[in-house]
């Protein structure tokens, strides 16, 4: 499987050994604006989940720390993320991600186009029990960038979110919450009339009281044409 490293605050790093990755989807901490969400994506042709938070499988091989993300057409695009990693020792980390997905296959289902593309992680991270107590304060941020200009696409924080110790608990009691397991939380709205199908995402996850920032970027590159 693939392994990770991370550089804690104090200058130590884990090397995670990822075994299983989760992407949660319509993980808003209001239900009743995710269901308002779900109305707005079904009218665009993306089925409806069976329950609300969902969770989503994807290949282990896909969680990457990566600054070039290979895309398949023109309509993919990123998502603002917290990840939520269980090191070797069981400690668990937080960092900042970004769920690259494939837009069109959405509407033939989530669960399939979350696994046309990689869910990219920072490489720093905090100690998510240094962090716990300000949880909702911390900011998430994102922004896209069309022709060198970039334009903020989320911002926000994650009180917005279902928090990481209720996956933590959703994970436990499926028997998940093991070392090399990675959690992408779900994401936060899009601003309207910013063009999320770009050439590059940066993705920042921000801690106002020590004025530390984890941060991630990408360019999105194009696949050659195919052949047949």
């Amino acid at each position: 499987m693939a392994v990770l490293t991370f550089e804690l605050p104090d200058g130590s790093t884990r090397d995670v050994d990822v075994q299983r990755v989760l992407n949660a989807g319509y993980a808003g901490r209001s239900q009743d604006d995710v269901a308002a969400h779900v109305a707005e994506l079904a009218e665009l042709g993306v089925p409806a989940p069976a329950v609300t938070p969902a969770l989503y499988p994807v290949s282990p091989y896909l969680a990457q720390q990566t600054d070039r993300v290979a895309a398949q057409h023109a309509r993919t695009s990123g998502e603002a993320e917290w990840a939520l990693i269980v090191a070797a020792d069981g400690e668990l980390l937080l960092t900042a991600a970004c769920d690259h997905t494939d837009r069109d296959l959405e509407v033939h289902g989530v669960a399939w186009s979350k696994n046309a593309g990689p869910d990219v992680l920072a490489r720093r991270a905090w100690r998510l029990a240094d962090v716990e107590q300000r949880l909702d304060e911390l900011t998430l941020r994102a922004w896209v960038s069309h022709d060198g200009e970039e334009s903020e696409i989320q911002h926000g924080t994650l009180a917005e979110l279902l928090t990481p110790a209720y996956w933590a608990d959703v994970l436990r009691s499926r028997g998940d919450l093991v070392p090399g397991t990675v959690l992408i939380s779900g994401t936060i709205p899009m601003a309207e009339g910013v063009d999320q199908f770009a050439e590059g995402w940066r993705v920042e996850l921000g801690d106002p009281v020590t004025g530390d920032s984890i941060r991630l970027s990408y360019d999105v590159v194009p696949m050659p044409e195919p052949i047949g």
